[in-house]
């Protein structure tokens, strides 16, 4: 029996698993643009406006395991079927379910081949064609849909096309019916052989997921255009030239320039589509830049179709080893930015997209990597807009070959350096170039993402360079830069950076990720920053990343927002999704402030001899006229009134001024608090906006050392009119002095306060040095490597010893402890001294001690004093950095002066729980109960602290996953600390660097407390 005689199934090779077929019978990627039907509907720019159909909307669907068991389009009735949300992803609409890894594949590898076991959906919907588009081509386009799909018109196969983030467009003209209803039925593929492509850091979500629409075409129609600026070597003027294709290929074509108050400045009109340009200088002529992101407006005409094209003139080269925009070497302070919405995926509303552009301009952000693949079209027009530079990027990710060869050539030959897949990779470059190349504010095109290097990345740059000349192009895993226009790295030491530069100085360094932003961090963006704008090689970075990529769900009737393993998805890859500056609502965290802090255009700063004021213009364009600038200066307990100040500075110059106080008239420590606000509304803030402050240190030669030593020496010491009353009982020491009475414990180290009735705390002082763990403490390379080998997390106190005496002044108890791990035999032994000052209600903690023993790690996470207050001193008041929360590496951005809160209102909320909340620099905090009327007050002996304060303990921290499982505890845990350990970035960067380390290195400090 030969083959021929067998049957097969399925007899045919699926388009979704045939490497030969990328797309069928697709329309080629063409320019974005809506066709109008006037020129006064073109410049509304309004979809609402166009000849524009959407198919958005409530569809009929049906969810099946695999393609093959798909119901028929001959046979099937759609009508009955249940109703989906288009766009949207099935898994958020009640199917399957959502699927999250960073590397891995969630399916077999052995590509390009995908199991016939693959989640399907068919949709299916009515339509019908406007009559007045009568007599025109009919064009059926898909915004996006992940991953593969195949398009029937009244039940005829269109075509097929898979690239899950890029348009599909099909001419679906003759299978239309005149008059009558359509059916419009898709049948979508969760995986196809371009899933191999699309292995990135983000949820695998399935579905019509952007928007679905109708646009008609007319013979004479110009069906694509280039819009191509040169402008001129000395920057004032620009030539323009539209190359426009027609869809016969002939026919008369107009177009009109506008300025961007609407005025005329050239109009063309011609026989035949070809080349069409114009030249614009003089007062007309205005460069694009992020900073001043100037549009003009093209209207391109043919018969009665209209289109509306902004315009911007930039010019983008290399010089020497730099990157130029209009003749300057900008600095990239950038972000990474997936799409993604909590409720909704990768579907995301204009609103919220507009929104987060926003956000990130009034952080200062200037650049933005459209990562790791084409975003919607609508997001590179408000890019356009708001003045954005992009790194656009291609849908082409194949990380999850290093889980099978773990070394960057092995895993290259799957794909990357196969020619097999050639094809595939050149229509991702092809896609992303030809769609949005008309962009300006795109100024690098980047071949993806974590794909190892081979020779179609050699491909795709050779198009690329031929196609579009205009632009650099980067990829990051071609590290010797054969085919990318500068070195890119990800997440380097410093010295790294050094390093890199002196080695390869022939073209400019970037970082496409660096400072990895996930949970409490990251820290040492200062030593980025400064890097970025001291070494001229290194032109910049982009944080990882934008947004937490949380999806809202719900247990037992309690919303969170839930990571991998939370939908019963595996292998799955955690919370490591959780990175982002914005929460997965997408509000601002902790970090987002600091960087906006960092990257700010104007920095003011003392002169060496602390005599006059230097104000650094980090513009690369802009002067400082648009700037208002003021000062105001903070005292403890006094701020005076805001100042307003002339400073005039241009793009990158640095203006002196005289210091606008008198430092030889301050008694005290304080803070010169210069600010720079908008004078004017602009599209993304409106007047008053601060753009960029900074808080000089001005000590005044009366003032001691930060002045509150000399404050709580008066206090501390002062009295001894009575002394005070002890007794023992049993293993407990009892004082009475004032109004107060304390209880000592000699055996287990505790330590109890009441006061007029009231318990002050119910624990403690006592020595502590553990913290809840960040999510970058537990990274791949972060401190908890060290800390859990060395049971750092059961440290507790062990007395050896207690003794007592009166000083005459005081009372004095004195504590020998141990605080020690489990398992291990080094830890921490101290002398811990409590003193009573006679007649007062005060207690002095005096710590003095060192770290012994074999395994003692180098760092650890704090070292200070641990207090169990009562939950009702509820009202904190402290001077120090505020409001927010800050650490050793993460603090700049928040302001010296007096601040107020609950204990509640301290705590910083994180999608994924962890150590919060701290406050740094603190020279006085206060602890109020105000149904008591009384309050407690603690300094540190000469020297500023930190403090947190939380409703929980650390330990449930790190056992909850969520922030649904914690519960409050009716207590509150106050830690008071004489050093604490940085955050670092070190999921997948750097630990703190040296200077914000806690060290194991002996110890001497002194807390105050009193009731006020």
């Amino acid at each position: 029996m030969s083959l021929a005689d067998l049957n097969a199934f399925p007899g045919y090779q699926p388009d979704w698993s045939n490497l030969n077929v990328i797309q069928r019978n697709a329309v080629p990627p063409r320019a974005q643009f809506y066709n109008y039907p006037s020129e006064e509907a073109a410049l509304t720019f309004a979809k609402s406006e166009a000849d524009y159909a959407s198919l958005n909307g409530d569809w009929k669907f049906h969810y099946d395991e695999s393609p093959f068991t798909a119901p028929s389009w001959d046979s099937a009735d759609p009508t009955t079927w249940e109703s989906i949300e288009v766009p949207g992803h099935w898994q958020r609409q009640g199917y399957g379910r959502p699927h999250y890894t960073n590397i891995h594949y969630p399916f077999p590898v052995s590509p390009p081949n995908v199991s016939y076991m693959n989640p399907t959906g068919s949709y299916w919907r009515e339509f019908e064609v406007p009559e007045a588009w009568d007599g025109q081509q009919i064009y059926l386009r898909y915004e996006g849909v992940d991953s593969a799909f195949t398009v029937y018109v009244n039940g005829e196969d269109v075509g097929y096309s898979q690239g899950a983030r890029n348009p599909a467009e099909f001419d679906i003209t003759k299978y239309l019916k005149p008059g009558q209803n359509n059916s419009l039925g898709t049948r979508v593929y969760q995986w196809s052989d371009g899933s191999y492509l699309e292995d990135q850091d983000q949820w695998w979500l399935s579905g019509i997921f952007r928007d679905v629409y109708l646009t008609p075409f007319a013979n004479t129609s110009i069906a694509d255009f280039q819009v191509l600026t040169d402008v001129a070597d000395d920057f004032k003027s620009a030539g323009l030239k539209f190359n426009i294709s027609t869809m016969t290929g002939h026919g008369p074509v107009k177009v009109k320039l506008l300025s961007p108050d609407g005025n005329v400045l050239g109009t063309y009109e011609g026989s035949s589509a070809g080349d069409v340009s114009m030249e614009v200088s003089g007062e007309d002529f205005h460069l694009w830049s992020a900073e001043s992101p100037t549009l003009y407006t093209a209207i391109l005409s043919a018969g009665d179709q209209y289109i509306s094209q902004k315009v911007g003139f930039t010019r983008i080269e290399m010089k020497g080893p730099n990157m130029l925009v209009n003749g300057q070497p900008i600095i990239i302070y950038g972000v990474n930015r997936h799409e993604h919405n909590a409720h909704s995926g990768r579907t995301v509303p204009y609103e919220a997209m507009r929104a987060d552009l926003i956000k990130m301009k009034q952080s200062n952000i200037n650049t933005i990597r459209v990562a790791h693949q084409p975003h919607h079209p609508d997001f590179w027009d408000v890019a356009d807009e708001l003045g954005f530079y992009l790194i656009g990027e291609a849908d082409l990710e194949c990380h999850g070959f290093n889980d099978i060869n773990d070394t960057d050539y092995g895993a290259a030959q799957w794909t990357s350096n196969n020619t097999d897949w050639e094809a595939a990779y050149l229509d991702r470059a092809e896609q992303l170039v030809d769609r949005y190349r008309n962009h300006p504010s795109v100024i690098i095109w980047s071949l993806g993402n974590e794909c190892y290097y081979g020779q179609n990345h050699a491909t795709m740059y050779d198009w690329i360079k031929k196609t579009d000349p205009s632009r650099l192009i980067h990829y990051e895993p071609d590290q010797n830069a054969t085919s990318t226009d500068m070195y890119s790295d990800m997440y380097p030491l410093l010295d790294d950076m050094d390093e890199q530069i002196k080695e390869q100085p022939d073209k400019f360094y970037m970082l496409c990720e660096f400072a990895h932003a996930m949970g409490n961090g990251p820290g040492g963006l200062l030593e980025y920053i400064r890097k970025f704008r001291t070494e001229p090689l290194i032109q910049g970075g982009l944080i990882w990343e934008w947004n937490n990529h949380g999806l809202l769900t719900e247990k037992n009737g309690t919303e969170y927002y839930g990571y991998g393993g939370d939908f019963g998805d595996y292998p799955n890859d955690g919370p490591f999704l959780m990175d982002g500056m914005t929460s997965a609502d997408h509000s601002s965290t902790p970090a987002l402030v600091e960087y906006a802090f960092h990257i700010q255009p104007v920095e003011a700063k003392l002169s060496n001899d602390s005599t006059q004021m230097m104000v650094r213009n980090w513009y690369d364009f802009l002067d400082l006229s648009h700037l208002q600038a003021s000062y105001y200066l903070v005292r403890d307990g006094n701020v005076s009134a805001p100042t307003d100040i002339d400073v005039s500075a241009a793009a990158g110059e640095t203006a002196t001024l005289p210091l606008p106080v008198n430092r030889n008239q301050l008694d005290t420590e304080a803070w010169l608090t210069v600010e720079f606000a908008l004078k004017e509304d602009t599209s993304w803030a409106s007047a008053g906006h601060v753009v960029a402050w900074n808080q000089l240190y001005l000590e005044g030669p009366m003032a001691g050392h930060h002045n509150n030593k000399m404050h709580h020496d008066s206090w501390a010491m002062a009295g001894g009119q009575s002394e005070a009353n002890v007794t023992q009982h049993d293993n407990f020491l009892n004082v009475s002095s004032g109004g107060s009475t304390f209880s000592f414990d000699m055996v287990r180290g505790n330590v109890t306060w009441s006061a007029n009735g009231v318990d002050m705390f119910h624990r403690g002082p006592e020595l502590y040095f553990y913290r809840a763990m960040t999510q970058n403490d537990n990274g791949e390379s972060g401190d908890a490597l060290d800390w859990e080998p060395a049971w750092v997390h059961s440290m507790r106190p062990q007395v050896r010893d207690v003794f007592w005496k009166d000083t005459g002044d005081a009372l004095e108890i004195r504590y020998n402890v141990r605080v020690a791990p489990a398992v291990l035999e080094w830890g921490a032994e101290a002398d811990l001294t409590y003193t009573i000052p006679h007649g007062q209600e005060a207690l002095n903690i005096h710590a003095q001690g060192g770290f012994v023993g074999n395994n003692t790690p180098e760092v650890i996470p704090r070292i200070g004093l641990l207090t169990v207050l009562n939950r009702d001193l509820d009202e904190v008041t402290w001077f120090g950095r505020g409001p927010g929360e800050n650490y050793p590496d993460s603090k700049s951005s928040q302001r010296f002066g007096e601040y107020q809160a609950s204990v509640s209102e301290l705590w910083t909320y994180y999608d994924y729980p962890q150590e919060n909340g701290a406050r740094g620099d603190v020279r006085r905090v206060q602890f109020a109960h105000p149904e008591a009327g009384v309050s407690l007050e603690a300094r540190m002996d000469g020297e500023p602290f930190s403090f947190t304060a939380k409703h929980y303990s650390d330990y449930d921290l790190d056992d909850a996953g969520h922030p649904y499982e914690l519960s409050e505890l009716d207590m509150t845990f106050m830690n008071l600390d004489y050093d604490s350990h940085g955050l670092g970035s070190a999921t997948v960067g750097p630990r703190p660097f040296g200077p914000y380390k806690c060290y194991t290195r002996p110890f001497e400090f002194t807390f105050q407390l009193r009731l006020t």
